[in-house]
């Protein structure tokens, strides 16, 4: 069953979620691209962070078109996500690329999961806008490389990990019951009996990525 697209109703509930989470790893990517080591790796953080905010425009002028002022659709989420950023600043550069494999891939699970109940434009929107591979590559190749360099980063960054999870999968509860429970309805309407079950299985997922990163779970 899809979710039908009218003002304020579910659908624009999570186009403002995602736009939200586009808008905060902008801000997040383009800072932490100062860490970078090399200027090769700080642009390609930078291109990262470029693709972030060309998504959220996307998402904005969808928002716009439906009726609904992005701000506006974005506001219910605003404590929850800056939450998570704010108690998740990485220290170094390890930190900031393991951020961005652990935490932005959790957080696309979490929205594809849930798209899947949207109708087909906007869920081929969101879908669109979810994070590229090779991102994703990049930053479990960043985190090789620094294992490599010295094995006792593989304890901490593990342990990092693990806390950026957590954070992240605390946070998502917050954000599933937020602005009327719009989003657990479409958990449900997805095939999901609870976002218990959601849950699950995305620390299975989880657990996968950090295995293929050369990471202890």
């Amino acid at each position: 069953m899809s979710v039908p697209t009218t003002p304020g109703s579910a659908v624009t509930d999570l186009l403002g979620l995602v736009a939200l989470g586009e808008l905060l790893a902008f801000e997040r990517m383009a800072g932490d691209a100062r860490l970078a080591p090399d200027l090769r790796r700080r642009a390609a953080l930078g291109e990262m962070a470029a693709a972030e905010i060309a998504n959220y425009r996307r998402l904005a002028d969808r928002l716009g078109a439906l009726g609904v002022a992005p701000e506006e659709a974005m506001a219910p989420y605003v404590t929850a996500l800056q939450a998570y950023h704010d108690s998740t600043e990485p220290r170094d550069w390890a930190e900031a690329v393991t951020k961005a494999y652990v935490g932005d891939a959790i957080t696309d699970d979490f929205i594809r999961e849930i798209a899947v109940a949207l109708d087909g434009p906007d869920r081929e929107l969101v879908l669109d806008v979810l994070h590229e591979s090779r991102y994703a590559e990049f930053a479990a190749a960043e985190i090789r490389v620094a294992v490599e360099a010295d094995p006792r980063v593989a304890d901490r960054l593990s342990m990092w990990a693990r806390r950026l999870v957590g954070e992240a999968l605390s946070q998502a509860g917050r954000v599933a019951a937020a602005d009327r429970g719009a989003l657990t309805a479409l958990i449900a309407q997805g095939g999901r009996v609870d976002a218990s079950a959601l849950f699950r299985q995305l620390t299975a997922a989880h657990t996968a990525r950090m295995a293929a990163a050369g990471l202890n779970n």
